[in-house]
């Protein structure tokens, strides 16, 4: 089995990407998790460029890593200049980074034209840097910068930059393809002449480095491997700069599963969707549902033909176990559910529907009705259990509504505020509170939180993530009907609920209410034992 380093550039890269940002503190716990899951080379930022990366490599110093190196990234010396004057060398070497990787331009457009060079000197530029960076002591990468683009345009030009930096030392070309706009065809062609190339230089690895500009990161990155490189560079959930990088979320499994490389073990591969949903987090942007492996639909059945298949054999419609990533199944039951989904479902969740099956028609025919009115439950799994216990007579309800108050107030002198008074039934109690928010269903949750955390105290860890409303038909105007998504998660759960009605705030209490029902479910306390709502 052939080894593949993986060379990750969340931290540099990825930060480059619209909307994108991390502190140094942040940068820290993305470091940790990526060299537990087993990443070989950690790119840390270009200390010559910012003070932020600076800052990382202060603290990393006094880090120690299991499997990753960290890596420091910035440019060849500039031109005109020697190598000791030159910042941002002398800013690579302060970093302390025991690994440099540098880039150097292989384009004659961009040396000719852009930086007004002479091909000589950049040349040059490219061997001296990488001789000087060596000569401390450290293991230098060379980043042949639109090296794809550079050898259409000028391939023996192409080939000798990276003889240049071959010529400095270095034992490691990655091969660039900086604006994405290559097919998996040239990227294939031209890495197989490159490797030949230098088939005479001992111990001199070839690495990949892709961009999504065409929708071919992916597979541009995975051609290079299967051409001969033996790095591949990328960023967790694909993040980077226009249309963003090749993404080591689908490129580490297809190089471990697909292609039987060795990158990293298949006890780390589970950890990998866990790692993609933390780094969406603390990048503050919503996991994508539909990103191949790790993604929340990656392995989600919403048709009944489908879902009858994998009742029998999941391999009819999963192309790997969703268990291998670190994901799992989802069957979602909407309007083109069938009765196997809702028996999948019902067993995914505990519910017994008994043995005639006849519960799973009568579900299929509600939730029917219910979509029809304007509710989506493959959006919303908390209010879908929630609804299939009550048709089955298995809800017990955590409290009871038995009435609010909304007053939303506003001045010339001050924004909207709002009020809400809410009273609420738990057993045998009532509980009568009133709370204050930036809005109307900020307020209400503030004042049902305040009305049940002396009773379940757990509701202190879920927090509201995500609010989305829908206008279901706009021919009404004002009047139509919205549907309010909410999606709330705790320490270890995410979970999404609904809400649909003509008033905004009662659609959005319908949604409100269930994410904490279903909360309170997931802990199995209830203290209204004898009070099922049929």
């Amino acid at each position: 089995m052939e080894k593949i380093l993986l060379y990750d550039t969340t931290l540099r890269d990825g930060m480059q990407g619209e909307n994108i940002f991390f502190s140094p503190e942040d940068k820290v716990k993305i470091a940790k998790r990526l060299d537990d899951l087993g990443i070989h080379y950690i790119e840390g930022g270009w200390p010559g460029s910012n003070p932020g990366a600076r800052h990382f490599f202060e603290l990393a110093k006094n880090m120690e890593f299991k499997n990753a190196r960290i890596a420091a990234f910035g440019s060849t010396r500039r031109q005109g200049k020697t190598c000791e004057e030159d910042g941002n060398l002398t800013a690579l070497i302060n970093s302390c980074a025991p690994v440099i990787t540098i880039f150097g331009k292989s384009w004659d457009l961009h040396v000719e034209s852009i930086m007004e060079n002479t091909k000589t000197e950049n040349l040059a530029m490219i061997k001296e840097s990488i001789a000087y960076l060596l000569s401390h002591d450290r293991e230098v990468f060379y980043d042949a910068e639109h090296f794809f683009d550079g050898y259409k345009a000028n391939p023996g030009y192409a080939l000798n930059t990276l003889e240049a930096a071959v010529e400095g030392g270095t034992k490691c070309l990655v091969l660039c393809d900086t604006n994405g706009g290559s097919l998996p065809c040239d990227i294939e062609n031209i890495t197989q002449k490159a490797i030949e190339h230098f088939k005479e230089t001992p111990c001199l690895i070839f690495g990949i480095h892709t961009h999504n500009d065409c929708a071919m990161a992916v597979a541009n990155s995975v051609t290079g491997v299967h051409a001969g490189a033996t790095m591949v560079q990328g960023t967790m959930n694909g993040y980077g700069e226009r249309c963003g990088n090749a993404d080591l979320t689908a490129i580490i499994p297809i190089l471990s599963l697909k292609m039987n490389r060795d990158c990293i073990s298949l006890k780390n591969l589970e950890k990998l969707l866990n790692l993609s949903r933390f780094i969406s987090e603390t990048a503050n942007v919503p996991p994508v549902n539909s990103r191949p492996f790790v993604g929340k639909s990656a392995f989600a059945h919403k048709g009944g033909v489908h879902v009858s298949a994998i009742m029998k054999n999941p391999r009819a419609y999963e192309h790997i176990s969703p268990e291998l990533v670190g994901n799992k199944r989802r069957v979602i039951v909407s309007e083109q559910s069938g009765k196997s989904n809702i028996e999948y479902k019902a067993k995914e969740l505990g519910l017994d529907l008994g043995e005639s099956g006849v519960n799973g028609y009568q579900i299929v025919s509600s939730i029917k009705e219910l979509e029809n009115y304007g509710f989506e439950f493959d959006a919303a799994e908390g209010s879908l259990k929630l609804i299939m216990e009550k048709l089955t007579d298995q809800f017990v309800p955590h409290f009871e509504l038995e009435s609010f108050r909304v007053v939303v107030e506003k001045d010339k002198e001050r924004p909207c505020y709002s009020h809400a008074m809410i009273k609420i039934r738990v057993g045998n109690t009532t509980e009568i509170t009133s709370a204050e928010g930036e809005g109307p269903v900020s307020a209400l949750d503030n004042a049902l939180r305040k009305a049940l955390t002396t009773i379940y105290p757990q509701i202190d860890d879920m927090h509201l993530v995500d609010f989305k409303v829908r206008v279901i038909d706009g021919m009404a105007g004002t009047d139509a009907k919205v549907r309010v998504l909410i999606e709330s998660r705790d320490e270890n759960n995410i979970f999404s609920t609904i809400g649909v009605s003509e008033d905004i705030i009662e659609a959005s209490w319908q949604a409100l209410a269930d994410s904490f029902q279903y909360k309170l479910s997931l802990d199995n306390k209830n203290p209204i034992e004898n009070n099922k709502v049929k």
